[in-house]
């Protein structure tokens, strides 16, 4: 005999800041948990079958695109890499902080991620010399492509924003996701800028001297990215520049 399945309640936080008659509640749902369930799925089931104004974001539904990552239980994580057989059968879930509200839990993460890359001007520079096709397409380092891949493979989910407490702060804070592509793109060997412009980029409170290494960042990363090594490498450079 199958035992029974268990019932969650999924209490959301409800507001829409383009409606002048929404303000901010909780709303709960209660569904019966399946096998393999995800976050993801028990929202899309609330949405199909009891509430089709519940607003959240997704795409993949595999991890990749970063866009259905919101406070899980306070905590910042997807929800499509989350079972709910992991969580208690009382679950709460609220859009991620930091960033602007769409409605109940879909938030802008592109907008802030865009301007953070125009600020950073986080894309390879090259010089004219280097613009010749055959030398941009010449092998890599096997090891330092490897290196460069690992950085690479963030989603920009924002969770490691939304749980920084210096981006809590300072608004204009660029967060371990920004830190991480400038690691990013001092490894690549196709960028001509010099230590000294990086500096110029990122060597002030509102970048690398800001983190306050809390690990936030490092422990919400749904893609166990090595971020605090990263800024803590980040720093040791600059702050040997700015002594020299």
């Amino acid at each position: 005999m199958n035992a029974p399945r268990r019932a969650l309640n999924i209490s959301v936080l409800r507001f829409n800041p383009r409606d002048p008659d929404s303000t901010p509640r909780l709303q709960t749902y209660g569904l019966e948990e399946a096998d393999g369930m995800t976050l993801f799925i028990a929202l899309n089931e609330i949405r199909e079958k009891q509430d089709p104004s519940l607003q959240f974001d997704f795409v993949c539904r595999a991890g990749i695109c970063g866009s259905c990552a919101m406070l899980i239980n306070g905590k910042p994580g997807l929800a499509c890499r989350t079972l709910t057989k992991l969580l208690g059968p009382e679950i709460t879930l609220a859009p991620l902080p930091g960033f602007e509200l769409i409605a109940d839990l879909s938030v802008n993460t592109g907008k802030w991620m865009r301007a953070m890359s125009e600020r950073l001007r986080t894309w390879v520079h090259a010089t004219e010399r280097d613009l010749d096709l055959r030398r941009m397409e010449e092998p890599m380092d096997p090891d330092l492509a490897e290196r460069i891949y690992e950085l690479d493979r963030c989603i920009e989910c924002g969770c490691c924003f939304a749980a920084c407490g210096t981006a809590r702060m300072r608004p204009d804070f660029v967060g371990a996701v920004g830190l991480n592509k400038i690691a990013r793109f001092r490894l690549d060997p196709r960028d001509s800028r010099s230590d000294d412009e990086w500096y110029e980029i990122v060597g002030s409170d509102d970048g690398i001297f800001g983190c306050m290494s809390l690990l936030g960042c490092h422990d919400v990363c749904p893609k166990s990215l090595p971020l605090q090594i990263q800024i803590a490498f980040i720093r040791r450079r600059m702050a040997a520049m700015g002594l020299s």
